[in-house]
């Protein structure tokens, strides 16, 4: 996944400069638990990333987003990233438009889902997509972010689809680590809530949303 990101900035900024059109990349992750810089500044970090090893995900540090979110092959990734002049103006209004789509596009199938913080969850965020599990319960399924450069704007979606067991584990030990706060039943993926759902439903379904909105 570091990899991944790494060609997102070249993607960004190859973009700004007008030698790429604006495109859109779907892909599933490798075990990763990608922390945000302040974590990094923690002072347990050194512990963090050693019960990130422990479970088998790659820790790695990223220049987007807040603290700690871990993804596995069960997971899809959005990057879009999107040619605009004036890349800066809208830049809060993006998250809500995603959100909202995203959320949308996850009622289709089924889900219900709203835009929100939950409270407790992991990487907290104004416009975290959450689903509802049969009984109440809310759990957090898709985090959002967004780095601008001149000339344009990426903005990346981390989509939790299956097996949230591993997810759930590792984002307790990481958060406890840390000294971060945790509700660990916020911590769920779309499986919880529609257990037949795979991946490439969900790719349609991202698909097919950016389609309607004139992407």
């Amino acid at each position: 996944m570091n990899e991944m990101i790494d060609s997102a900035m070249q993607t960004v900024r190859a973009v700004g400069r007008g030698e790429q059109p604006s495109t859109l990349r779907l892909y599933r992750p490798a075990p990763t638990v990608a922390f945000g810089r302040r974590d990094e500044l923690n002072p347990q970090f050194s512990a963090a990333r050693q019960a990130c090893l422990d479970q088998g995900f790659e820790p790695l540090v990223r220049t987007v987003g807040g603290h700690a979110a871990a993804y596995h092959r069960g997971c899809l990734v959005v990057d879009h990233f999107q040619y605009a002049p004036d890349a800066v103006s809208g830049n809060h209004e993006r998250y809500g438009i995603f959100g909202n789509m995203f959320a949308e596009a996850l009622e289709s199938l089924g889900i219900q889902a709203g835009v929100g913080e939950l409270p407790g969850e992991y990487c907290p965020g104004e416009y975290s997509v959450w689903g509802q599990i049969p009984g109440g319960q809310r759990v957090k399924i898709i985090g959002t972010a967004q780095r601008v450069v001149s000339g344009a704007w990426w903005f990346s979606s981390g989509i939790v689809v299956e097996n949230p067991e591993p997810l759930r584990a590792v984002t307790e030990d990481v958060y406890r680590a840390l000294g971060l706060p945790l509700d660990p039943v916020t911590v769920g993926a779309l499986a919880d809530i529609e257990p037949l759902i795979t991946v490439d439903d969900i790719e349609d379904a991202v698909i097919e949303a950016y389609e309607s909105e004139g992407f």
